[in-house]
């Protein structure tokens, strides 16, 4: 007989829109440069199905599972300390809109104690970065400290 526990996860659901296009968006996302110019930390990003990425240094990893550029996104990802082997799944939706970008964001499978932490992330060191991107050109102090501060939660364990 074999025994399955099922881990209880939650979801998080964000929307936000960029003054950019949905190609530059997908750009920001998935360029490992690009990527990297959001934390200042290093990322790794295949830009193949089946391809693996790390971000925040090893601190994220996973892999890509759909692709379709300028339009959507789809990754199974996780956090290095997650319960092992368990991925959540990362949907990216962009749609033109006027002005820029609608993305929808979904993250299926966040461990519970890790929702605050993760649902505030996104938002610090994913879409603030990228909106002061597009609108200003570069990345601010006051988006950069925010960064900063997030690394240090995720350093000390205090996500």
């Amino acid at each position: 007989m074999k025994i399955i526990q099922q881990l209880d996860t939650t979801t998080i659901r964000q929307t936000v829109t960029f003054s950019a296009s949905p190609e530059q968006v997908y750009e920001v996302i998935i360029d490992s440069k690009k990527h990297e110019s959001l934390s200042g930390e290093k990322a790794s990003i295949s830009t193949e199905i089946g391809g693996a990425f790390t971000a925040w240094g090893e601190h994220i990893s996973g892999f890509n599972l759909v692709l379709q550029p300028g339009r959507r996104i789809v990754q199974a990802w996780r956090a290095h300390d997650w319960w092992a082997d368990h991925y959540s799944i990362v949907t990216i939706d962009l749609c033109k809109v006027d002005g820029g970008t609608e993305l929808r964001f979904s993250q299926v499978g966040v461990p519970p104690h890790r929702f605050d932490g993760h649902s505030r992330g996104w938002i610090e060191t994913y879409w603030r970065p990228m909106q002061d991107l597009f609108e200003k050109g570069s990345i601010g102090d006051q988006t950069r400290a925010a960064s900063a501060a997030a690394r240090q939660r995720i350093d000390q364990g205090n996500l």
